[in-house]
């Protein structure tokens, strides 16, 4: 004679397969979010850096409109410091890699690096990030 167990709705469990596809879809979740998050970072880097070039792009073009005979690869740093509020030296812009780089002040407008070898990932000189555009 053969008893029937009746199974109880609370005693079921979920399958293997369902934990499987539950657990995929919180790594791809996580996934997306520590990708997100590094773009976030890098956007944020790169506002900073457009924002600290125009500061020395504005003090650069206040400097020129007091004195128009001055050449843009004569300034100095010293030139430059009073028409920049709050600031005691020319500021560094923090790149990619972490490091800081310094701000060539001596073109028109301004860079990160070098007026050779400007430091720009974005590819775009008109995009304002890691730049003052044309």
């Amino acid at each position: 004679m053969k008893i029937q167990r009746q199974i109880r709705r609370s005693q079921k469990a979920f399958t293997l397969l369902e934990m499987t596809v539950v657990i995929l879809v919180l790594l791809t979740l996580a996934g997306i979010g520590t990708i997100s998050t590094k773009k976030i970072n890098e956007w944020k880097l790169a506002r900073e850096a457009g924002e600290t070039l125009r500061l020395v792009y504005t003090a650069q073009r206040q400097l020129l409109s007091d004195q128009p005979t001055k050449r843009v690869s004569e300034i100095t740093s010293s030139d430059l410091l009073p028409y920049m509020k709050t600031a005691t030296a020319i500021p560094t812009v923090e790149i990619l890699d972490g490091s800081e780089a310094t701000i060539d002040f001596t073109v028109s407008p301004p860079v990160i690096g070098s007026a050779a070898t400007p430091y720009d990932p974005s590819g775009s000189d008109s995009d304002s990030l890691w730049d003052v555009g044309q």
